[in-house]
């Protein structure tokens, strides 16, 4: 038990070492989603993954015109020891709580993989980034392993608003140099 604990842990600061931090693995990592990314979300050639992490929070949604419209997400991303590293809001924008650093991104046009009973996955292009941390020279986010965060179905009131649990799996990727 140790040993496999040790093993863990010695895993887990590598990752730290050499720039890539990562998330605690989820379900689906358990089956390895990273061979199988739907094309739509690939990053493009060029780019290498810097840090994953996984997140849990909510997608909030706003009754417009009788629909549920996106409002915005509010999420914790977490390394793979399960610690705080960053959070992620409107814009969308993810800020880092360990050193600041910030990226923001939009979705890239037809880059999504839609994911039953889920929010989609999805490709999104940094339009920019701020610091010198670990999200310093984001080019692209992907949101992966998508569970949960679907809008409710059915009619609403105008002016309405609800939150509906949500986790995913994010990465980000720099340029290769």
């Amino acid at each position: 038990m140790k040993r496999a604990r040790l093993v863990f842990v010695a895993t887990a600061l590598l990752g730290v070492a050499t720039g890539v931090a990562s998330a605690a693995p989820t379900p689906a990592e358990t089956n390895g989603p990273d061979a199988q990314v739907a094309p739509s979300v690939q990053v493009p050639a060029g780019n290498k993954l810097v840090a994953k992490f996984y997140a849990k929070g909510v997608q909030t949604y706003t009754c417009a015109t009788g629909a549920w419209k996106g409002l915005e997400p509010a999420a914790t991303l977490a390394d793979r020891l399960g610690r705080a590293v960053a959070l992620h809001t409107r814009g969308p924008i993810w800020v880092s709580t360990v050193d600041g650093s910030a990226v923001e991104a939009a979705p890239v046009d037809g880059a999504r993989n839609e994911v039953p009973g889920a929010v989609p996955e999805l490709l999104l292009k940094a339009k920019s980034t701020r610091g010198a941390g670990v999200f310093a020279g984001i080019s692209y986010v992907q949101r992966l392993a998508t569970r949960g965060g679907v809008a409710p179905a059915g009619g609403c009131t105008e002016g309405a608003q609800t939150s509906v649990r949500y986790e995913a799996l994010y990465t980000f990727s720099a340029p290769a140099r």
